[in-house]
């Protein structure tokens, strides 16, 4: 099968549909879940500056 290179409207096309993929993406809320994991780290770290261990 012959590849055949994309005119610059098509290349145009998938640009704009790849950016707005990605940005929607971008725009997500982050899950709470995954909040609370880095919360927890956050906290370790600074248990772990301050000379505490758990």
């Amino acid at each position: 099968m012959a590849y055949n290179e994309p005119n610059s409207g098509t290349r145009k096309q998938i640009d704009d549909n790849l950016r707005r993929v990605f940005q929607e993406k971008v725009e997500e809320e982050v899950p709470e879940r995954f909040k609370q994991l880095l919360a927890q780290l956050q906290e370790q770290d600074t248990k772990k500056g301050s000379g505490e261990q758990k």
